[in-house]
């Protein structure tokens, strides 16, 4: 059996114990200091996993105006997953310390490029260490290419800046912001030069997923409060730079909820074209 959206310790415990074909990524990361997440991974890493870093390996780099963390290009995203040992059709989980914040941008991503079997860890890292698991350290050996070529998207074609602007006016589709309500009202922050939010978003707080010891929430209470935000219409989902974003693509998934539409650019891309509008305060 595969799994889609979410995997338990426990589940992939056993899978290890088995030997079973499933390829385990480390997604620690820390926005500012990006040499911190592979500190965190040599120092300690579920057995048999490899590092994915959000700003090497899961985006392209920035040109100051298409967002902090951009799409990787595809042919460079599938050639490092097939570096990484990939095959297709194998399992792959993707965890991290912070609830599925960074993971979640892997497994977005190994869908966009019509990979299935991706997982997020539920609960991370620190519910694999509450089970009394072990940790690996150092960096784990090289292996064998594999044999991963992507296919058919399994996730809506991305949202761009102008298709957003234009949502302004047409509401079509509702316009999720993933990151904290400080910044969505535009409180002044240290990450956004322009504080504020897109007009006609609303807020939804990715940590809004994830019940007080880090593992998602049931997905019943996932679909209300998500059908409550969206008043039945599709949604656009964005965040700073497009990672956390994903998060709460991965919670609709969970809930059994149509999937929204990234906007890989987020925040960071809209204020870089100060003609775009901004808005402030809670909705």
């Amino acid at each position: 059996m595969s799994h889609e959206t979410l995997i338990s310790v426990e589940d992939l415990k056993d899978m290890l114990a088995q030997g079973a074909d499933v390829l385990v990524f480390d997604c620690e990361f820390e926005l500012g200091a990006p040499d911190v997440g592979p500190a965190l991974y040599r120092q300690g890493h579920i057995p048999t996993a490899r590092y994915a870093h959000l700003d090497d390996d899961l985006a392209a780099p920035p040109d100051g105006s298409n967002g902090r963390h951009p799409l990787p290009a595809p042919v460079a995203l599938s050639a490092w997953l097939r570096a990484q040992g990939l095959h297709n059709k194998q399992q792959v989980v993707a965890y991290d310390s912070h609830g599925g914040a960074w993971a979640a941008r892997l497994w977005w991503l190994l869908r966009w490029l019509g990979h299935a079997p991706v997982a997020v860890l539920d609960g991370g890292k620190p519910a694999w260490i509450a089970a009394g698991l072990p940790l690996d350290t150092g960096v784990a050996p090289a292996t064998a290419a594999g044999d991963f070529q992507p296919g058919r998207s399994l996730v809506p074609s991305p949202a761009k800046a102008s298709e957003v602007l234009a949502n302004i006016e047409t509401g079509e589709a509702r316009v999720l912001d993933a990151r904290d309500p400080g910044r969505f009202a535009g409180k002044p922050n240290p990450i956004d030069p322009v504080p504020g939010h897109i007009p006609g978003a609303r807020n939804r707080f990715f940590r809004d997923n994830l019940d007080a010891s880090g593992h998602f929430r049931p997905s019943g209470e996932l679909a209300a409060e998500f059908a409550a935000l969206l008043d039945d219409q599709p949604a656009i989902l964005q965040c700073g730079s497009g990672v956390t974003a994903c998060h709460n693509a991965l919670a609709m998934a969970v809930a059994g909820l149509p999937a929204g539409r990234l906007y890989p650019g987020s925040w960071s891309e809209w204020i870089a074209d100060p003609s775009r509008p901004v808005a402030t305060g809670i909705d």
